[in-house]
């Protein structure tokens, strides 16, 4: 069965999206408002910008109904299921993709059209990804002519939720953005996006503040740091009809720069060694369970430039040893899933805790290196691929007495970096253990940890815990336009 990408695009295509909003399924994240009048159950579109968190789970969107019915009779959702197809599902209908979603490091854009006062049945319902609609189906199930939906209830059924599918059985993982619902309208894709006019595959956002919203409709931006459901909160509806959402279980550490306009790197899912971590924070929180040696890399590799990340080692469970976390890079995705960090010649580790904490490591020999590293304590690397050395820090002090900003020169340099065998050099970890366990939290300028400092690169991209060092980026698609 075929599966679609997302865009993952680095061109900087204009419009800008600031924010979305990072949702952990383990934490029961969601979105709620509850309809004070109905309106029209019969015409209206969802649009909304997602990127996966978990895969192979089902996940809700989007939805309205009585999800403490066990029927299933009263709710309308649009979910991922759990073979990675979207669905719809209300009462009186059912349509299924036959592609699958499978692209955990890139942005979808998901635009449902619902007018059941069409006479051709399969206009009634209309999906869109990406621009381009769904016309191979699974599933193809239509509403009845000018059948009334649960969409646009009130009273028991009006419950909107974001993130939530019909009976609280699938929580959402990952990042929504740029979310609308136009209430009696069925509107196209082109309402919400547009093809770039250099890049024709690359779909992207416009401007959408102009839209006719309706009486029930609305628009979150994620651009609020409060709680309330309120204009100050993260469910502020910025329409202009004042829907605001309740939010629960979400703080602001969920607020993200991580776009469908700036695509920041996270840890990539379909890279975890011997399956042994759970992903949660939008994949920038892994926990690796008992293995030899339990490895993951990041989303996006770079084979030029300079950049930089965090990387907070914040827990560890005693087994027959000390866990060893080693943090790095790695010079193909491969090179994690064969050993630990450092034991391949395009493989290069800092090391904590146990017998060579504090040492470096690199083609399966460690040496002297700088100070031993524990839980709590947050790692940086300063990746300088333009004069091929590499950095680490321990809370902000570089270790070696290195000086990112050295260049050519490499001062306090850990390793003159090799060409790496894929030509793409990947953020990574490994953990080697016996009985214990370790967890990790990246940030590659999107912290899913709160920051007592904020630090922005060079490009003012990123929230760091400590200063990025002169010349040093994020990594994200707007810096990798430029700096690549």
């Amino acid at each position: 069965m075929p599966f679609i990408l997302g865009t993952n695009s680095i061109k900087d295509t204009g419009y800008n999206v600031d924010n979305s909003l990072r949702f952990n399924s383990g934490s029961s994240d969601t979105l709620t408002r509850t309809v004070s009048s109905a309106s029209n159950r019969r015409t209206f579109t969802y649009s909304g910008w997602i990127k996966r968190g978990i895969l192979g789970t089902g996940m809700g969107l989007f939805g309205q109904g009585d999800y403490s019915s066990s029927t299933g009779s009263d709710h309308f959702n649009i979910r991922f299921e759990g073979d990675d197809n979207i669905r719809i599902e209300p009462s009186g209908f059912d349509v299924k993709t036959n592609r699958l979603f499978r692209d955990p490091s890139a942005w979808y854009h998901i635009v449902l059209a619902v007018d059941t006062t069409q006479g051709t049945a399969s206009n009634r319902v209309k999906l869109y990804v990406n621009g381009v609609q769904e016309t191979s189906l699974a599933t193809a199930t239509y509403p009845d002519e000018n059948e009334d939906t649960q969409v646009n209830t009130a009273g028991d059924t009006g419950t909107v939720y974001l993130g939530d599918v019909f009976n609280a059985t699938g929580k959402f993982n990952g990042y929504m953005a740029e979310v609308c619902f136009i209430d009696g309208q069925a509107l196209a894709p082109t309402s919400f996006g547009e093809f770039d006019e250099d890049s024709p595959t690359i779909w992207k956002p416009i401007d959408v503040s102009g839209l006719t919203f309706g009486t029930n409709g609305f628009y979150l931006e994620f651009k609020q740091a409060g709680t309330s459901a309120n204009a100050s909160g993260l469910g502020a509806d910025t329409s202009g009809n004042t829907h605001h959402f309740t939010v629960n279980n979400l703080t602001a550490v969920d607020q993200s720069t991580d776009t469908c306009t700036n695509n920041f790197a996270t840890m990539n899912l379909l890279d975890n060694f011997y399956g042994q971590g759970t992903f949660s924070e939008g994949n920038l929180q892994i926990a690796q369970s008992d293995a030899s040696y339990a490895s993951l890399t990041s989303t996006i590799g770079v084979s030029s430039g300079k950049w930089y990340a965090e990387i907070k080692w914040t827990a560890q469970t005693t087994g027959n040893f000390p866990a060893l976390s080693w943090i790095g890079i790695v010079g193909s995705v491969a090179t994690a899933t064969s050993m630990g960090v450092g034991n391949n010649a395009d493989s290069y580790s800092y090391i904590g805790d146990g017998s060579d904490g504090g040492k470096k490591r690199n083609n399966g020999s460690s040496s002297s290196y700088g100070d031993d590293y524990d839980v709590g304590d947050i790692i940086g690397i300063a990746l300088d691929l333009d004069n091929n050395k590499i950095y680490w820090s321990k809370n902000g002090t570089f270790q070696n007495s290195g000086d990112p900003t050295s260049g050519s020169t490499g001062t306090g340099s850990a390793f003159d970096l090799t060409t790496p065998s894929s030509g793409f050099y990947y953020f990574a970890v490994s953990d080697q253990h016996d009985g214990e366990s370790s967890t990790w939290q990246f940030n590659f300028g999107s912290p899913p940890f709160a920051i007592s400092s904020s630090n922005a690169d060079g490009n003012g991209f990123g929230n760091f815990e400590y200063a990025v060092p002169s010349g040093y980026f994020a990594l994200c698609s707007k810096n990798l336009a430029e700096h690549g």
